[in-house]
């Protein structure tokens, strides 16, 4: 599955997939992987954003393996027999593992990597913006910045899930959590008109368009074309969230490559995008 950041792959993967599975993530070497698949004979295996993998001939090679369209694959490893006997794990074996891969992007660097394509599904994971905001209304808890969002939702290009969170953190230590959200969406002198529409302290557009021009972002006449564009921007309709406090914190990903299989976490966890 490949997607920008932020999106939801990974928690959509889990819930698809449930408890039993062999999630890998981060830094993973082939070797590493060859170990895991073995733990894990027959249980799907999921590597997530392991970008360097398929840049490998190691690596590659493995994968090919493990994406065999047979029921049945076999995965060999010839080299470095004194780990593998330490951990009790032959140089081949065979197993009915299914693999899917999580990257924000995918390169074909070469031959073998084609061919790895060759052997699977490319799913292209790419909701819109107010898809995005709407899967937010089903585990985000503060309102405020939800219905901010929502309101600017028209003008985002590439939207994430994670400007809830960071929007929230802001707030939390008092910073300017607009801007953040803001930010996202606009830049230069669209910022600069967003973030003083958003600023309560004004009375009017006029006070506003003054302090534009005050700290140098342009004349009153751009303040407003501006602003204008930003009126217009499409809105989603209003919603009221179920939740309305965040989450105890959440366990960190048990390392799977100690051998141990992946808990189960409950929809919506928030910090796994």
């Amino acid at each position: 599955m490949l997607g920008a950041p932020g999106l939801g792959k990974s928690r959509a993967i889990r819930q698809a997939l449930g408890a039993e599975i062999c999630w890998i993530d981060g830094n993973a070497s082939p070797f590493g992987i060859y170990l895991a698949a073995y733990e894990h004979r027959g249980q799907p295996i999921v590597l997530d954003d392991v970008d360097g993998l398929y840049r490998e001939k190691q690596g590659v090679r493995l994968l090919k393996s493990l994406c065999q369209t047979e029921k049945v694959k076999t995965l060999s490893w010839e080299t470095n027999a004194p780990a593998l006997e330490a951990r009790g794990v032959p140089r081949q074996y065979t197993t009915t593992s299914r693999l899917a891969l999580i990257a924000n992007r995918w390169h074909s660097v070469n031959e073998d990597v084609a061919a790895l394509e060759d052997r699977g599904h490319i799913l292209s994971f790419d909701p819109p913006p107010l898809e995005v905001h709407l899967n937010a209304a089903q585990w985000f808890w503060d309102q405020e910045i939800f219905n901010f969002v929502g309101s600017h939702v028209g003008l985002i290009k590439q939207h994430s899930l994670r400007v809830y969170y960071l929007a929230y953190e802001q707030k939390l230590a008092g910073l300017d959590w607009r801007r953040e959200v803001l930010s996202r969406c606009l830049t230069g002198a669209a910022l600069e008109v967003g973030r003083l529409k958003a600023d309560a302290s004004f009375a009017t557009e006029e006070e506003r368009a003054a302090a534009f021009v005050a700290a140098g972002h342009g004349c009153r006449a751009t303040f407003f074309n501006h602003a204008k564009k930003l009126r217009t921007s499409a809105a989603v309709p209003a919603l009221q969230l179920v939740k309305t406090a965040p989450p105890a914190e959440p366990v960190s990903p048990v390392n799977i490559l100690r051998h141990s299989p992946s808990p189960p976490r409950p929809p919506g966890e928030w910090l796994d995008f």
